[in-house]
């Protein structure tokens, strides 16, 4: 009796501090509040605009200091130059085939078809006036559009207003000019950057506790203005995230190790540990000093696990890919936007550059999204009803994606696993590729796994 009393209040203390109960707290409390009190539900819209409201304030710090510190990182480069370019080569090809996916799963699953959801609800201010009458524009305009946009005209402004691409081409530039420093100054910025880093994650993870709050807010709003049919649409996406995510791992990474001649199942099996850790904190990072000297017992080499792994998680999330690509399709069918082949290849494009800056931390996935629908805001679309030209981000504003709080914690822990399994995998493959792994301990891992559980923690 004794042992079954001290066990219980830690489930339960356990329980209350685990972020995923409250928000399911909050999603069934904002549910109840939609079908009881519409008036008072709709009211509480306030808390879901706070809430993404602080998260766009840390949009430009995460993207700047994220890519800086990645491109710094790549110095390595020149100690194990083909490592690096294998690497970036396989980060950019592979990350392009989750955009893909993402894209057409949602194209053939319409998980947003039906909602008929109205932007003007969810913000009053963000339809303008409707121009240019049937405006048609080809993928090349668009790309040529896009890529005069990222030219910044002033640097505060970009920060200020949000506009990821350029903030992106400042980061480029910052980055660059430091990696030309002395190495004694250079370490100096970097190491003054990782704390300016590890400051804004943990502002951004102050911000997360108040995600319950959020969640009840969006879910109390989309009920009672919505109906509750339209939850149905939020768990179907659910559904559709984690068949892409599977056909991801098991399908396009399957394959690429079957062409390696190594098994995906047993692979999955070998990094089973690090996967539940992942899956339990959201966030892919949580895991990467175990699985780097787990990957090394194994025979892949040192220089390689070092170089690969942590620059993937600024450079080749692939299950953020498919979040992000799937979300922006998701939101654009829930309120009736009409986007045409064009579209979708400058979404395409605009997300291969943006998600670089999705770094493996819980929430940052969401504020991707976020800054990426600003950075279409320009994109030209036919508006579904009256076919009238206008913004991407006149009849899609950055307010649409609060829709997505209500299922976002859980789409975080499909993509966060997705993610480790991805990096995984790259680091694997490219030291095959670059004959950086001893087959002999590595055959052995896959064949014992048990062996090597506690790699990395004890």
């Amino acid at each position: 009796m004794l042992v079954i009393t001290q066990k219980k209040p830690n489930k339960l203390k356990k329980m209350l501090k685990n972020l995923g109960f409250w928000v399911i707290i909050g999603i069934i409390a904002g549910i109840s509040l939609g079908l009881l009190d519409k008036e008072l539900a709709i009211a509480s819209k306030i808390g879901v605009d706070y809430f993404i409201h602080a998260l766009k304030i840390l949009i430009g710090p995460i993207i700047f200091l994220t890519i800086v510190l990645g491109v710094i990182s790549l110095e390595s480069l020149k100690q194990v130059g083909s490592i690096g370019v294998k690497a970036l080569l396989y980060f950019e090809i592979v990350s392009t085939f989750a955009l893909a996916i993402g894209i057409f799963i949602a194209n053939i699953m319409g998980p947003g078809k039906g909602m008929n959801l109205d932007p003007n609800a969810l913000d009053k201010d963000s339809v303008a006036q409707f121009v240019n009458n049937n405006i048609e524009i080809s993928a090349q305009n668009e790309i040529l559009h896009i890529l005069k946009d990222a030219i910044p005209t002033d640097i505060m402004a970009a920060f200020s207003e949000g506009k990821t691409l350029q903030i992106l081409v400042i980061a480029l530039a910052c980055a660059f000019i430091v990696s030309l420093m002395r190495i004694d100054e250079r370490k100096a910025i970097q190491k003054t950057l990782e704390i300016m880093q590890s400051f804004v994650f943990k502002i951004l993870e102050i911000i997360m506790y108040f995600s319950p709050i959020a969640a009840f807010s969006a879910m109390a709003f989309l009920v009672a203005k919505y109906g509750l049919e339209s939850l149905f649409n939020l768990g179907y996406l659910l559904v559709v995230m984690l068949f892409a995510s599977l056909l991801f791992i098991f399908g396009v990474l399957g394959l690429i190790c079957f062409i390696a001649k190594v098994n995906i199942f047993k692979f999955m099996r070998f990094i089973s540990r690090e996967v539940l850790i992942v899956f339990a904190t959201s966030s892919s990072e949580s895991a990467l000093a175990p699985l780097m000297r787990k990957l090394e017992k194994a025979g892949i080499s040192k220089a390689t696990v070092g170089l690969v792994l942590p620059t993937g998680y600024s450079f080749n999330l692939d299950c953020t890919n498919i979040y992000l690509a799937m979300s922006l399709i998701f939101l654009a069918q829930a309120f009736n936007v009409e986007l045409s082949l064009a579209h979708e290849i400058s979404i395409l494009i605009v997300l291969m550059i943006a998600s670089k800056g999705a770094v493996g931390v819980t929430g940052s996935g969401f504020i991707i999204l976020g800054s990426t629908l600003a950075a279409l805001s320009n994109m030209h679309i036919a508006e579904a009803n009256n076919g009238l030209g206008a913004s991407l981000g006149e009849v899609l504003p950055v307010a649409a994606i609060s829709i997505l709080l209500g299922v976002d914690k859980f789409m975080s822990e499909i993509r966060a696993v997705g993610n480790l399994c991805g990096n995984s995998v790259a680091a694997l493959i490219v030291a095959i590729w670059d004959k950086q792994i001893d087959w002999e301990k590595f055959r052995y891992a896959l064949d014992n796994p048990k062996e090597f559980a506690n790699v990395g923690f004890d």
